[in-house]
């Protein structure tokens, strides 16, 4: 799952990152060509590496760091600005973020 989300952001950002805790997780379930699926977004904390946003994936019109306001603005569906809510807190209390391998916490 780790490698996956890292691969999907450099693939996506153009940027390399590091995890460093796990935010959690958005699941839903949506229907195409009359199959449902059931569907899971993991969403992780991470921090530039390297790379560069002027490599991000074409099908993106623009990639850029912003507020978690703005971020949280932009946004379509309320568990996804409830995930930016939730990785707010974890970065301003400082303390306590899941390890994306162990779920337990560890210090930011």
């Amino acid at each position: 799952m780790e490698e996956c989300a890292l691969r999907e952001v450099r693939e996506e950002t153009g940027l390399e990152t590091s995890i460093v805790g796990k935010v959690g997780t958005i699941r839903y379930w949506f229907s195409a060509r009359g199959v449902r699926y059931h569907k899971s977004v993991h969403h992780f904390l991470m921090e530039p590496t390297g790379g560069s946003m002027d490599q991000h994936d074409p099908e993106f019109d623009v990639v850029k760091w912003a507020p978690a306001s703005e971020a949280q603005r932009t946004l379509t569906y309320q568990n996804e600005v409830d995930m930016v809510a939730q990785a707010v807190r974890i970065l301003t209390r400082g303390t306590q973020a899941p390890s994306p391998t162990t779920g337990k916490g560890q210090q930011q």
